[in-house]
């Protein structure tokens, strides 16, 4: 939509002073929309209640156990112990574990089996024995039930906390609007909220202001800034019959927009559609897990039954019977199956943050290493997303170039002028008279006697200035992407200025590294194929789409997938929908918050060298994950056996199942030593 290219010698040389801040402020109110605070952050405080309660009432639970197993030290009476610790365990599986029991059991009558269902039927079962041992000669393992929940909760409390905050896109969304509008009814300026424009309404958006709703210009000239929905760095310019979108920021002109979408219609209402659709799209990262469970859980339940019939068969000793039966489900509690994945995570998703790699979505990391395909957005991405001075062909000295072009330049708030500005880097500057903005062609000005007039090949040609020497120069800039202004000096041309949006400094690094693994590079971007293509060459891109309006960007990452998964990395607005369409969204962390809310990684530094490690880092997090079911089931092979010949004490299984979480949580820890 912006590129470069369009806008050679597109100046704003209006004065900015006194332009509103309160627009910067403004939220917008959306009725078609209404978002409250996201519902994985109330799991993860739900699980954080949930475990502080639980170890609360189980640590007094199994200081009383090991005190008395271990060291032989009994403060109260067998009867009252067991009394003490069924009241004291209670508040642990009926209130906190209570979601889990209920959806256990649930489970159980259902025939849809999960982790919960062992979990609920074990800690039961222990729980039960408490209670019966005060009536019948039976072993208590009722401080095991206990103990079980509580380390399942912790198990749950790490799983949400790794799984990551849940992103606020749509809210931040909303907020990008503007709440009021000013219109014109008759001969009369009034001021409305933004909900109640209608479609024709005339609007006047001033200086710094945000255009409240799509439109097209009736009256007046400006520039807009559309980098907060476009992601390019260079305003636009706007004229009569120009077409406006919602959110974006007036520059330097008063604006009269005409009405010409309102409320679900708009663009920016349309992105918000995008992202709400593709949100739920992507596999939890857990089906591995998941599927391995429902074969599990119906066998160990079904083994436990058995364990239970054969000893009772055989012994008739019911105490021995359901020690026996609660072993097998103790030990096949899942707590290390439920550690397994966010243990890992958590351990890639730190190391991460030290490379500024943030991981937002856990289930990033196991799809990040199926991705053959990385697309990039182009500005901001690729490139700085901000422009600079990159060549300077002239007759005279280049600082006397530099000079006359910063003085006129530096009365204009345009990033091109701003650039020009920049590299001058000067401590004092000519004085300048009858400074006049040319939109769309340049500026001029009298430097003393002198006439400076600095622009592109139309504002020459107006002013009958020939540029001749300097066309092939100007040709090769602009078949590379540059904006070229040609400064002139007393009616004749003494140099050219090349401006552009420059490629970061590893960007060329960072895909090369990419081609050399074997990855499809793609440049996606709405500039045009010509600028596109001189950018992509540069960087080392092999393939590029171009001229891509910004809400067509999700459906170009979507037509790429039906040639394999795709990772794509953005920074704009307009980008949020192609990271949520992308199998993982990697956004720049230098970019808007919105890009950075919809990405499931996010490259806090802004540099693409992230973006190989975070394959790397996918990788190697991965290969513990799946080391980590192996040993969460490793246990299991072995002790299960054990339980069922009757060898194995439900406390010895409980500690087993405590070792086997151990030996989880300190091989996800091994992953600190890889290097990515």
């Amino acid at each position: 939509m912006n590129n470069m290219q369009h806008k050679k010698g597109t100046h704003d040389m209006h004065d900015m002073k006194g332009i509103s801040k309160k627009s910067q402020e403004d939220s917008m109110n959306m009725d078609e929309h209404h978002h409250s605070s996201p519902p994985e952050d109330e799991e993860v405080d739900e699980w954080k209640r949930k475990l502080f309660g639980a170890w609360l009432f189980t640590i007094p639970i199994a200081f009383l156990m090991l005190s008395e197993r271990l060291f032989g030290l009994r403060f109260f009476s067998m009867e009252y112990t067991t009394f003490l610790i069924l009241a004291i365990g209670f508040p642990v599986l009926f209130v906190f574990g209570w979601t889990t029991i209920r959806g256990g059991m649930r489970g159980l009558f259902t025939f849809y089996f999960n982790m919960d269902s062992l979990i609920a039927l074990g800690t039961i079962v222990a729980y039960l024995t408490g209670l019966f041992s005060l009536f019948f000669e039976i072993q208590d393992y009722s401080g095991v039930a206990s103990m079980i929940m509580a380390f399942y909760i912790t198990g749950k409390y790490v799983e949400a906390k790794a799984r990551g905050r849940a992103s606020q896109e749509i809210k931040k969304l909303l907020e990008l609007g503007a709440k009021k509008a000013r219109v014109l009814r008759g001969n009369n300026e009034i001021e409305i909220e933004a909900s109640e424009i209608k479609i024709g309404d005339v609007l006047i958006v001033k200086p710094g202001e945000k255009i409240p709703t799509d439109g097209i210009v009736v009256k007046g000239e400006s520039s807009v800034d559309e980098s907060m929905v476009t992601g390019e760095s260079l305003p636009t310019d706007k004229t009569k019959g120009s077409n406006v979108i919602g959110a974006t920021i007036n520059q330097d002109g008063i604006l009269y927009i005409k009405a010409t979408k309102v409320g679900k219609d708009t663009f920016l209402a349309h992105i918000i559609k995008l992202v709400e659709e593709t949100q739920s799209e992507k596999l939890p990262i857990q089906v591995l897990a998941d599927k391995i469970t429902s074969v599990f859980v119906p066998s160990i339940l079904v083994l436990a039954a058995l364990t239970f019939a054969g000893w009772f068969y055989f012994s008739s000793d019911l105490s021995k019977a359901i020690a026996a039966s609660v072993s097998v489900l103790v030990i096949a509690c899942p707590c290390a199956l439920g550690l397994a994945t966010p243990t890992a995570l958590m351990v890639g998703s730190g190391m991460g943050a030290k490379h500024g790699i943030l991981i937002r979505k856990g289930e990033a990391m196991q799809t990040m290493k199926h991705v053959r395909i990385v697309v990039f957005d182009k500005t901001g991405t690729i490139t700085k997303g901000k422009p600079e001075v990159t060549d300077i062909k002239s007759d005279v000295k280049e600082n006397y170039l530099l000079e006359i072009s910063a003085s006129l330049e530096r009365l204009s708030e345009h990033p091109i002028a701003r650039a020009i500005v920049e590299k001058a880097n000067l401590k004092r500057y000519k004085e300048v008279t009858n400074f006049k903005t040319l939109r769309g062609r340049g500026v001029e000005g009298k430097i003393g006697k002198n006439d400076i007039v600095i622009g592109n090949r139309t504002l020459m040609k107006e002013k009958k200035i020939s540029f001749n020497k300097f066309t092939d120069s100007i040709d090769k800039f602009e078949s590379e992407g540059k904006t070229t202004m040609i400064v002139a000096e007393k009616g004749k041309v003494i140099g050219i200025i090349a401006v552009a949006d420059a490629l970061k400094e590893d960007s060329v690094l960072a895909i090369a590294s990419l081609n050399s693994e074997g990855y499809e590079t793609v440049m996606i971007t709405g500039d045009n194929e010509r600028t596109a293509k001189a950018i992509a060459k540069e960087a080392g891109i092999s393939e590029v789409i171009a001229n891509v309006l910004p809400e067509d960007k999700a459906k170009k990452v979507a037509e790429l997938q039906n040639k394999g998964m795709v990772a794509f990395v953005g920074d704009g607005i307009n980008d949020a929908p192609a990271l949520k369409q992308s199998n993982v969204g990697i956004a720049m962390g230098t970019g808007t918050d919105i890009a950075i809310e919809s990405g499931d990684i996010v490259l806090a530094k802004g540099s693409l060298i992230g973006v190989t490690q975070a394959i790397n880092l996918s990788k190697a997090t991965f290969r513990k994950i799946k080391q980590n079911l192996f040993w969460a089931f490793a246990y299991n092979v072995v002790a299960i056996p054990l339980a069922v010949a009757g060898v194995l004490h439900p406390v010895v299984a409980e500690i087993a199942m405590a070792l086997s979480s151990i030996t989880v949580v300190t091989n996800a820890n091994l992953l600190r030593r890889k290097k990515i």
